[in-house]
C-alpha cells in the first residue's frame, strides 16, 4: 500500500470563512456601524460636553484620530501579512507569545460582548419617541430589544455580504441625516456669528481632558475591525488599510464636524449647560428649532436604526472572534465551524445570540435599569477592554516585526507603533483615573475597580489556559494564532498516524 490510500474525508462543516464576498465600501460599512455615528453624536458628545464641560471634544476627536491613524500604520503592515478573523488575538500571539494572545483574545471576547449585549439596553430608549410618534404607543423596552435581537440573530448566520448591504443602507441614511442637523446648526449660529471657540488648544488642554481623550476613543471603537473580516475580504492586503484610514478619517471628520456645530447652535458659553440639561435629546431639539419636526423624526428613527446597525456590527465581530479560538481548538472545536451554505460562522453566532437572550430577560426579570445599568455600563467596560487591546497590540507589532525579519520600513515596525504605544499606554492610565467619572458612579462604587482589574484578570487566566494546552494539547498549543493556517496543521495531525501505518 502507498501513501496515496490516505484518504481525506468530506464534511459537512467548513472551517473556514467565505472568502471574497467582501470589498472595501462593505467592510467599512461594518466598521463606521460599529462605530455607531448617530448614537455617538446624540449620546457620547453631549455626555462629554454636558458631565465634563470640556469645551475642546471636536479638537480632541481629531487628535483621537491622529493616534488611532498612527497606530494603524504597524497595525495594517502586520495584517497584510496576516489574515485573520481573531485580529487583535492572532497579532498579540504573533508578536507577544501564545499565552499573551490567548490572554488578549478572553479580553476581548469579554470586551465585543460586552458592547453587543450593552446595545440591547439602549434599543427601547431609542425606540420610544419614534413609536409615540408614529403610532402613539408606548412598548417595554425588552419587547424592542426581543425584536430587535430576532432581527440580529437571524441575520448573524446569513452570509456576510447580506449584513454589508443592511449596513449600507441605514449607515448612508444616518450620516445623511447627521449632515443635515449639522448644516441646520452652523446655519443658525448663536448670537448670529460663527465661533471656532471648539478648536482652541487652551479649551481643551483643561482639568477633565483625561476623561474627554477616552470618550474620544470610545467614539472611534470599531476602527480596527476592518482585520476581523480580512478573510472575508476579496483583497484584503488592498481592503484591509483602506478601510481602515478611511474609516478612521470619516468618523474623525463626522464627530468633529458634528461636536463643533453643536456648540456653534447653542454658544461656546452655553453648551456645558444644554447639554447637561436637555441630554441626548439636545441634537433633536436643535433640529426641530431649526429644521421642523419632520425632520426630527427622521432623525430619531435612524437613531434607532443605528443603534440596530450597531448591534448586527458587533454580532459579526464577536462571532468571528469566537470562530477563530474554536478553528484554534483554545474554545471548543463547534465555534469552529461555519455553515457549507452561507459561509457564516453558524455556532459562534448562534451562541452569542443566546448570550444576549439570556441577559435581556435577566435585566427585564429583575427590573434593572437598561440604560444606565446595561448600555452606559458595559459600553464603557467594554471599550476599555477595547482600548487595552489597541495599547497591547501596538507592543506586539513592534515585537513581531524584529522576530520575524520582515522586510519593513522602520516608520512601520517600530516608530509609528512606538509612538502610538507611549501615547495609548497614557491614555489607558487616564482612564484608570477617571474610571468612576465615565461610568457615572461614587469613587467608592464597586464597578469603579471591578471593570478595571477584570480584565488583566481575564488575561491572566488565558494565559494560564495557554500554558495548560501547551502541556497537555501541544498540537492545539501549535496552532494558536495561525488563522486559516491551522486548518491545515490541524489536518496534518489527525493524518499523522495514519500515514505513520501506511510507512510501518
Amino acid at each position: 500500500m502507498s501513501s496515496s490510500a490516505t484518504i481525506e474525508r468530506p464534511s459537512n462543516v467548513s472551517e473556514s470563512l467565505a472568502r471574497g464576498r467582501l470589498g472595501v465600501p462593505s467592510v467599512i460599512f461594518f466598521v463606521l456601524s460599529a462605530a455607531a455615528p448617530l448614537t455617538v453624536v446624540a449620546g457620547v458628545v453631549t455626555t462629554g460636553y454636558g458631565v465634563v464641560g470640556v469645551l475642546g471634544i471636536p479638537l480632541a476627536f481629531l487628535a483621537v484620530a491622529a493616534l488611532l491613524a498612527l497606530f494603524s500604520v504597524g497595525y495594517v503592515a502586520m495584517a497584510r501579512r496576516l489574515a485573520n478573523a481573531g485580529a487583535f488575538y492572532s497579532y498579540v500571539s504573533r508578536g507577544l507569545g501564545r499565552p499573551a494572545g490567548v490572554g488578549a483574545a478572553w479580553v476581548a471576547l469579554i470586551a465585543y460582548n460586552a458592547l453587543q449585549v450593552g446595545l440591547y439596553g439602549a434599543i427601547g430608549a431609542a425606540a420610544e419617541p419614534v413609536l409615540d410618534r408614529l403610532f402613539g404607543v408606548t412598548a417595554e423596552w425588552w419587547l424592542v430589544a426581543l425584536a430587535a435581537w430576532a432581527v440580529v440573530a437571524v441575520l448573524g448566520v446569513l452570509r456576510v455580504d447580506i449584513n454589508g448591504l443592511v449596513l449600507a443602507a441605514l449607515l448612508i441614511a444616518e450620516i445623511a441625516v447627521i449632515l443635515v442637523f449639522d448644516l441646520g446648526q452652523l446655519g443658525n449660529p448663536a448670537g448670529g456669528e460663527v465661533s471656532f471657540a471648539a478648536f482652541a488648544p487652551d479649551n481643551l488642554f483643561v482639568p477633565g481632558v483625561g476623561a474627554v481623550l477616552v470618550l474620544a476613543i470610545l467614539g472611534f471603537v470599531g476602527f480596527e475591525s476592518a482585520v476581523v473580516f480580512s478573510e472575508e475580504s476579496k483583497d484584503p492586503r488592498r481592503t484591509v488599510p483602506m478601510a481602515t484610514y478611511l474609516s478612521i478619517a470619516i468618523i474623525a471628520a463626522v464627530y468633529a464636524l458634528s461636536s463643533w456645530s453643536m456648540t456653534v447652535a447653542v454658544g461656546p458659553d452655553r453648551i456645558a449647560e444644554q447639554a447637561g440639561e436637555q441630554s441626548v435629546a439636545l441634537i433633536f431639539n436643535l433640529a426641530g428649532e431649526h429644521l421642523g419636526d419632520t425632520v426630527v423624526t427622521i432623525g430619531q428613527a435612524l437613531f434607532l436604526t443605528s443603534v440596530v446597525a450597531a448591534m448586527i456590527s458587533f454580532h459579526n465581530t464577536t462571532a468571528r472572534y469566537a470562530f477563530a479560538l474554536g478553528r484554534e481548538r483554545v474554545l471548543p472545536a463547534v465555534f469552529g465551524r461555519t455553515s457549507p451554505r452561507t459561509g457564516a460562522p453558524r455556532a459562534a453566532s448562534l451562541a452569542q445570540s443566546a448570550l444576549g437572550l439570556v441577559v435581556i430577560l435577566l435585566y427585564a426579570v429583575n427590573g434593572w435599569d437598561p440604560v444606565v445599568q446595561l448600555f452606559y455600563w458595559c459600553g464603557t467596560s467594554g471599550g476599555f477592554g477595547v482600548l487595552l487591546l489597541i495599547a497591547t497590540t501596538s507592543v506586539a507589532v513592534i515585537v513581531y516585526f524584529a522576530r520575524s525579519g520582515a522586510e519593513e520600513t522602520a516608520w512601520r515596525r517600530v516608530v509609528a507603533p512606538g509612538i502610538a504605544a507611549v501615547a495609548l499606554a497614557g491614555v489607558v492610565i487616564l482612564a484608570v483615573i477617571n474610571f468612576a467619572d465615565l461610568l457615572g458612579v461614587a469613587p467608592d462604587h464597586t464597578l469603579r475597580w471591578a471593570v478595571p482589574v477584570a480584565y488583566p484578570v481575564a488575561a491572566l487566566l488565558g494565559a494560564v489556559w495557554a500554558l495548560v494546552l501547551r502541556s497537555n494539547r501541544p498540537d492545539t498549543y501549535a496552532r494558536i494564532g495561525l488563522g486559516a493556517e491551522s486548518s491545515a496543521v490541524s489536518v496534518l495531525a489527525e493524518t499523522a498516524p495514519e500515514r505513520a501505518e501506511v510507512r510501518r
